[in-house]
C-alpha cells in the first residue's frame, strides 16, 4: 500500500477569546441583535454584546470562522467590527463623540429658533410666513443633525428589524410631514370643518435636540465607567531606555560594554532586550533584574551603587516598595522609586502580568449577568411592540373621536414612540457591572466575569488554606520548619467576614496542634487538620450539601480541587497559575481584607443593578399611558407632549448610567 499522510484533528478545537469593538450600536435593541447574529453563526461558542463598552465579548473556533467573516455578518444588518490593526477605536470614538457634540449644538440652535417663532417671543411676519420659516429650519434640522437616524432606521428596516433609531425616526417624520401638510393646507382641509390646526414642527426639532443631547451626556457619564481600564492601560509607559553596544542593529548587550542608551516603543521590544529605568520611571514591560555592576558605564559609582527599590502597588497592592535583587522579577507597570534599575525583558506586549490583568477587567466588563439575559430578551420585541402600542393609541383617538381627533391621535402615537426608550433598560446591567469590575481591579481584585461578581454575595460559608493563603512563608520558614508567620490584616479580614454572617473554616495539611495555633490566632472557629486535597474537596461539597453557598480560597495546585468545586473561587495573585486559572476571583497581592471587600461590592454592584431595572420599567410602565393620552379617559385634559416625551426619554437613560457611577464613591 502506497503510504498515505493524515491531518491530525484535535478532538477539541482550540477556541479563541477576543473583546471586540462594535460600532453603530444606540440601544438595548441594538446590542441583543448584535448578539444574536453573532451566536447564530457556525464557529462561534458564544458571544456576549455590552452596550455601554461598545464591545463584543466572544469565543470562537478561529478554524470555522474569522473575524473578517464575522464582520462582514454584522455589516449585513448595519453594524462595524473594528478588528483591523490600524483602525484606532479611541480615535474613531473621540471623532464620533465630537461630531454628536456639535450636531447637538447645532440642534439646540434650531430648536431655540424654532421654539422662539412658535412661542411667539419673535415675529417672523403672520401664521403662514412663521410655518414656513419653522419648516425651513426643521427641515435642515432633520437633515444635519437627525440624518443618521434615518440612515441607521432604513438599513435595519431592509433587514426586517428595528431600533431606538426607528421610534426616533419614526415619531420625527410623522410630526414634520404633518406640520408640512397643515402648513399648506390646514385651512382648506381642517379650517373648513371648524376644526383647529396646528403645526408640530417645534416637536420634531426638540426630539432629536433631546435625544442628542441625552446620547452626548451618555457618552461622557460612561467614560467615568471605563476608567478603571484608562488607569491600567496608563501605567505602561510608550517608550523604553533600550541599551545597547552601540554597533548597528544590536539589540542589547550582557557585558561591560554597554555604552549606548536609545529611547524605543515599547511595541519594539522584543524578549532579550536589556532595559534600563530611572528613578520616577514606570517599568515598560516584564523582566529579570541584571547585576548593577555594568551600570558604572554610563552612570556615577554613587548611583549605581543606590539599590533599586520598586513600588509594585498598583498591581499587587503592597504598600511598600520593594529592594530589587539580580534574579528578581520586574512586572510592566509598576516604577522605580530609588536607584537605576537594568533588567532583561521576558515578556513583552500582550503578554505581560499587565497585559493579562487588563484583558481579565475587559472580558469581565463585557460578560453578561444572568438577569441581562432576560432584558435582551424584552429587547429584541421591544421596539416592534412600541410601534404596536402607538398604532393602537392612534386607532383609538380616531374610533373615540372621528376624524376631528386626527391631529390628537398624531400626537399621541407620536408621543408613545418617543417615551419608549428601551435605552435605559439596555444600559441598567452593563453600566453597573462596568463601574463594579472596575471598583474591584482598583482594589487588586480581579473578577473573572458578571457571573463570578454575582455570585459572591450569595456567600455564607467560606473555606480558606492555611499555608502559603492564610500564613506567609519570607525564608526562615523553609530553614526553620517551626516557624509561620499569620499574614498583615488576616484576623481582621476573617473577624470581617463572622461579622458578615459568613461561617469561615480553615484546612490544613498541618498536625492539628499547629493549625489549632493558627486558627486560633486568626480567630477562626472551624479547622481542619491533616487534610489532603480530596479532603478540601469534600469539605467544600460536605458543606453544600447542608445548604450553604461555598467561597474557597487557594494558593497552589493542592487547591484547585476544592477550587473547581466551590461555588466562588477566590485565588491569591502571588500563587501558582492553576489557581489563578481555575478561579473566579484572583487576589492580586496578599491583603485578605480584599475578600470581604469583594462581597460587599458584590452586593452592591447587584443591588445598583436590581435599582437601575425597577426604574427603567417603572418609567416605561408610567409613561406609556401618560403620552397615549390616558388621563383624558378621567377629565383630565393633560398628556405628555411629544417635545417633553424626548426629554424624559434621554434623562432615564442618563439617570440609569450616573445612578451606576454612584459605585465609584464608595468604600
Amino acid at each position: 500500500m502506497p503510504f498515505v499522510t493524515k491531518k491530525i484533528v484535535p478532538l477539541h478545537p482550540i477556541m479563541e477569546k477576543k473583546t471586540i469593538a462594535i460600532l453603530g450600536m444606540m440601544c438595548a435593541g441594538c446590542s441583543a441583535r448584535v448578539e444574536k447574529r453573532l451566536n447564530e453563526l457556525e464557529g462561534i461558542q458564544s458571544a456576549a454584546v455590552n452596550l455601554s463598552a461598545r464591545t463584543a465579548l466572544v469565543e470562537y473556533d478561529p478554524q470555522k470562522i474569522s473575524l473578517q467573516q464575522m464582520k462582514d455578518e454584522l455589516g449585513k444588518i448595519g453594524y462595524d467590527m473594528v478588528i483591523e490593526e490600524d483602525r484606532n477605536v479611541e480615535a474613531i470614538e473621540h471623532r464620533a463623540y465630537n461630531s454628536l457634540r456639535n450636531k447637538a449644538i447645532a440642534s439646540w440652535g434650531f430648536a431655540i429658533a424654532v421654539m422662539a417663532i412658535a412661542m411667539d417671543w419673535i415675529s417672523v411676519g403672520g401664521k403662514d410666513i412663521s410655518n414656513q420659516t419653522m419648516l425651513i429650519l426643521s427641515l435642515l434640522n432633520l437633515i444635519y443633525c437627525g440624518r443618521q437616524f434615518y440612515v441607521t432606521a432604513w438599513k435595519q428596516l431592509i433587514h426586517g428589524s428595528a431600533n431606538m433609531d426607528t421610534l426616533v425616526a419614526l415619531s420625527t417624520a410623522i410630526s414634520f410631514l404633518f406640520s408640512t401638510f397643515n402648513t399648506f393646507f390646514g385651512d382648506q382641509v381642517w379650517g373648513s370643518r371648524g376644526v383647529e390646526w396646528h403645526t408640530w414642527f417645534d416637536a420634531s426639532v426638540m426630539i432629536i435636540t433631546f435625544v442628542l443631547t441625552g446620547r452626548l451626556l451618555e457618552e461622557r457619564a460612561k467614560n467615568g465607567t471605563a476608567s478603571a481600564i484608562r488607569a491600567l492601560m496608563g501605567l505602561q509607559p510608550k517608550t523604553a531606555h533600550l541599551v545597547t553596544d552601540g554597533s548597528a542593529g544590536a539589540r542589547g548587550c550582557g557585558g561591560t560594554n554597554c555604552g549606548t542608551i536609545a529611547e524605543a516603543p515599547i511595541s519594539t521590544l522584543q524578549p532579550g532586550d536589556i532595559i534600563e529605568v530611572r528613578p520616577g520611571e514606570r517599568i515598560p514591560v516584564d523582566g529579570t533584574v541584571l547585576s548593577g555592576e555594568h551600570l558604572a558605564s554610563h552612570h556615577s559609582p554613587l548611583t549605581s551603587n543606590i539599590p533599586p527599590m520598586v513600588d509594585e502597588s498598583m498591581i499587587t497592592g503592597e504598600p511598600a516598595a520593594i529592594q530589587k535583587k539580580e534574579g528578581d522579577q520586574v512586572l510592566a507597570g509598576t516604577m522605580v522609586k530609588q536607584g537605576t534599575l537594568q533588567f532583561r525583558a521576558t515578556e513583552v506586549g500582550q503578554k505581560t502580568m499587565l497585559a493579562h490583568i487588563i484583558e481579565m477587567v475587559q472580558q469581565a466588563q463585557g460578560s453578561k449577568a444572568p438577569v441581562q439575559r432576560t432584558v435582551d430578551r424584552i429587547a429584541l420585541i421591544f421596539v416592534p411592540t412600541v410601534v404596536a402600542i402607538s398604532l393602537l393609541t392612534f386607532i383609538l383617538w380616531l374610533l373615540i373621536g372621528g376624524t376631528v381627533m386626527l391631529p390628537q391621535a398624531i400626537l399621541s402615537a407620536v408621543s408613545v414612540l418617543v417615551i419608549a426608550c428601551p435605552c435605559a433598560m439596555g444600559l441598567a446591567t452593563p453600566t453597573a457591572l462596568m463601574v463594579g469590575i472596575g471598583k474591584a481591579a482598583e482594589k487588586n481584585i480581579l473578577i473573572k466575569d458578571a457571573t463570578a461578581l454575582e455570585e459572591i454575595r450569595k456567600t455564607d460559608a467560606l473555606v480558606i488554606d492555611k499555608t502559603g493563603t492564610l500564613t506567609e512563608i519570607n525564608e526562615e520558614f523553609i530553614l526553620h520548619s517551626s516557624l509561620e508567620s499569620l499574614r498583615p490584616h488576616a484576623r481582621e479580614a476573617m473577624e470581617q467576614l463572622a461579622a458578615e454572617g459568613i461561617e469561615v473554616w480553615m484546612c490544613s495539611g498541618d498536625k492539628d496542634e499547629r493549625a489549632r495555633a493558627i486558627a486560633q490566632q486568626a480567630a477562626i472557629p472551624h479547622y481542619k487538620s491533616q487534610v489532603l486535597p480530596q479532603d478540601k474537596e469534600y469539605l467544600v461539597r460536605q458543606l453544600q450539601r447542608e445548604g450553604r453557598h461555598v467561597a474557597m480560597v487557594g494558593d497552589g495546585i493542592n487547591d484547585s480541587q476544592a477550587l473547581a468545586a466551590a461555588d466562588v473561587s477566590i485565588a491569591m495573585g502571588r500563587g501558582t497559575d492553576v489557581a489563578m486559572e481555575v478561579a473566579q476571583v484572583t487576589l492580586m497581592g496578599s491583603d485578605l481584607r480584599r475578600i470581604p471587600d469583594a462581597i460587599s461590592l458584590s452586593k452592591r454592584t447587584v443591588g445598583m443593578i436590581h435599582q437601575n431595572l425597577f426604574w427603567a420599567f417603572i418609567y416605561n410602565v408610567v409613561c406609556i399611558p401618560l403620552a397615549a393620552g390616558l388621563p383624558y379617559l378621567f377629565g383630565l385634559y393633560w398628556q405628555i407632549t411629544p417635545m417633553w416625551a424626548s426629554a424624559l426619554m434621554a434623562f432615564s437613560s442618563v439617570s440609569v448610567v450616573l445612578n451606576s457611577l454612584r459605585l465609584k464613591f464608595t468604600h
